[in-house]
């Protein structure tokens, strides 16, 4: 394989010190990470290969007054240069069977229609695609 996955919390943060380019959207800020890693409900699981972070997901669970938790595929990044390698595929695994340990018998993710990469990524993984509108909002820094 050449790589393993890592499930962080706080006794490995420390990993996410050594991150290749392009993984994460912007630099790790340790007061964030903590924050994360405090939340039960959050999963994040890195690929690490010679010392390096070379991909992540972060995965959400859900829970609903009406139906069993759902798992929320938050994010998932690989190193342009690490990419076709199993990275991708290893890391939405291991964010599926953690959920399935936490009762969740469904998961959602999102894209843009104009991602390629990641339709195909997860056309591969046998999910089914459905056309949605996304809507997006900030808070004034008043």
């Amino acid at each position: 394989m050449g790589f393993d996955i890592h499930i962080i919390d706080h006794t490995n943060m420390n990993l996410l010190d050594a991150v290749a380019p392009d993984v994460f959207d912007a630099p790790i800020k340790p007061q964030l990470l903590s924050a994360f890693c405090d939340q039960p409900s959050h999963f994040m699981a890195v690929a690490e290969k010679d010392h390096l972070v070379v991909g992540q997901i972060r995965a959400i669970l859900h829970f609903n007054p009406d139906e069993p938790p759902t798992l929320y595929i938050d994010n998932l990044g690989v190193a342009p240069t690490q990419k076709r390698k199993g990275i991708a595929t290893s890391l939405f695994a291991a964010s599926l069977q953690w959920a399935q340990k936490h009762g969740v018998q469904s998961f959602w993710v999102a894209t843009e229609l104009d991602n390629k990469e990641a339709n195909g990524f997860y056309r591969s993984q046998s999910l089914s695609g459905n056309k949605m509108i996304y809507y997006e909002g900030t808070f004034s820094a008043d």
